[in-house]
């Protein structure tokens, strides 16, 4: 797993960032991506959610399942650090696809920072390890898909939450 210099834990290496600006104050952006429940409303693939650790917005150790469309797969995702209004740090403990099986310590960093007059720009980073050949070729493979459906994802959540936002 990772080392630690000075008792920090070191991050896998660096993956890909996509990003997204929202055309809504940090406060509300950090307020919806706090709320579990919400995750299927802008998530492309995710149908359900089930709170796990019994918690409804997120924390340090709280635990969720996202079912995927199609009924077969499901992952469990849990945060770790949380950082309010700046950072959410989520490890991939547990799936049904064979991605933790072969990227063990797979970590996405969602950032939030204040920009321009009332919009936020929010950034998600993956990190994880291709020590072994199978994980050089998951990476080679699905690299751009990860890319592409996180993006789907932020303009997904960018439309849900400018939507919530006209409606008052």
């Amino acid at each position: 797993m990772n080392e630690s210099i000075r008792g920090e834990v070191l991050k896998p290496p660096f993956r890909s960032k996509q990003e997204v600006i929202i055309d809504a104050p940090l406060e509300t952006v950090w307020s919806f991506s706090m709320n579990l429940a919400k995750i299927p409303e802008f998530h492309p693939r995710v149908v359900k959610v089930d709170l796990l650790s019994g918690k409804s917005f997120r924390e340090p150790g709280a635990s969720y399942q996202c079912h995927f469309s199609g009924g077969k797969h499901t992952c469990i995702e849990k945060d770790i650090e949380i950082i309010p209004m700046q950072r959410i740090v989520t490890v991939l403990p547990e799936d049904t696809l064979g991605i933790t099986k072969i990227l063990s310590d797979y970590r996405i960093e969602t950032m939030f920072q204040a920009v321009g007059n009332g919009s936020t720009k929010m950034e998600i980073s993956h990190y994880y390890s291709t020590k072994t050949l199978k994980a050089k070729l998951l990476n080679l493979i699905a690299k751009s898909k990860i890319a592409r459906e996180t993006q789907a994802m932020l303009n997904a959540a960018k439309a849900t939450i400018e939507a919530d936002c006209r409606a008052g």
